[in-house]
């Protein structure tokens, strides 16, 4: 395997630079030498997240809702689009907020992008596929989605981005890369935000009972956040348009992962079945062969690594 692509920015704006995945993705630009201007309107993302980026030279934190307004004063070389409520319970409570996230958001970095001559990234997302039919998904897969169905705030209009980003690249010329973002975990999640590894994690540790779904044999791909950050600033340092796959290929089932995050945990929690909820995918699996061919990335922390360093987060965070 080679080594991921890498390239040198000078300055990056990350929307939903607050949140999970996007204030790992802030780190990881201020490790590698660039200056970064996080926007984040803080419906969804924590500032304690940023808090010590702060005092990081290069970093600028910015509370703005990116469908109204991008107020970035640099022009930038990458523009990461990021912001959007990505949990069941943040999208569900806030659907129209969702929907413009994606939308109006999606245009709004798109013209920073453009105007600055910025290489862009769309974050998107497996939930582009549905509830697949065709197990592993590749990006040749046009989907099964429910478009008027509880989750659909989210499928579509990560859906809507990608057809919007597609074409701002083939009317303006816009430098742009659709990530595709399979189920990612890691620290800074916030145990109540409904996806199943903060959720397990968060009752095992308090002994409660672990709360699965349907019968638990609904499947994920759980890919690390480091792995998924790398993933994400190689496709954007190799031009490709996309979409890409990033995610781990290692299929587990929900009953399964609560079983080993009992284990891992040392909890003496049990396990209890609950309602499953509607149009809830019964299978999820990346096909990373393009990344791994065009990329040279491929993830590397399995998910007993991965989970202990998560549970290792959540308890020291439960001490403070």
């Amino acid at each position: 395997m080679t080594t991921a692509i890498s390239r040198n920015w000078e300055h990056a704006v990350v929307t939903g630079g607050a949140g999970f995945v996007g204030s790992h993705l802030c780190a990881a630009l201020l490790d590698a030498g660039a200056a970064v201007t996080c926007v984040d309107d803080f419906s969804t993302g924590r500032p304690e997240n940023v808090s010590p980026l702060l005092e990081r030279p290069g970093f600028t934190l910015v509370q703005a809702d990116v469908a109204e307004e991008l107020p970035v004063r640099r022009p930038p070389d990458l523009v990461l689009h990021f912001a959007s409520p990505a949990s069941p319970a943040d999208y569900l409570r806030l659907p129209l907020h969702t929907m413009e996230a994606g939308s109006l958001g999606t245009r709004n970095a798109l013209r920073l992008a453009q105007s600055a001559e910025a290489r862009f990234v769309l974050a998107s997302t497996s939930e582009v596929y549905g509830d697949p039919q065709q197990n592993p998904q590749d990006e040749r897969y046009w989907g099964n989605v429910n478009p008027v169905g509880p989750r659909s705030v989210y499928d579509e209009a990560k859906r809507f981005g990608e057809a919007l980003t597609t074409a701002h690249a083939e009317t303006h010329g816009t430098d742009t890369c659709i990530v595709r973002l399979f189920n990612t975990y890691g620290p800074r999640m916030r145990g109540h935000d409904g996806r199943a590894v903060p959720t397990f994690v968060r009752q095992a540790l308090a002994g409660e009972p672990l709360t699965v779904t349907g019968d638990g044999q609904q499947t994920r791909s759980l890919c690390y956040v480091d792995d998924t950050v790398a993933g994400i600033l190689a496709a954007a340092a190799h031009g490709m348009r996309g979409p890409v796959n990033i995610g781990n290929p290692g299929e587990i089932t929900m009953l399964d992962l609560a079983r080993l995050v009992v284990g891992l945990t040392g909890s003496g929690s049990e396990i209890r079945f609950i309602e499953r909820p509607v149009d809830d995918p019964a299978v999820r699996c990346p096909d990373i062969t393009l990344a791994r061919d065009k990329l040279g990335w491929e993830p590397r922390v399995d998910a007993e690594e991965g989970l202990r360093r998560t549970i290792a987060w959540f308890r020291a965070e439960a001490d403070h």
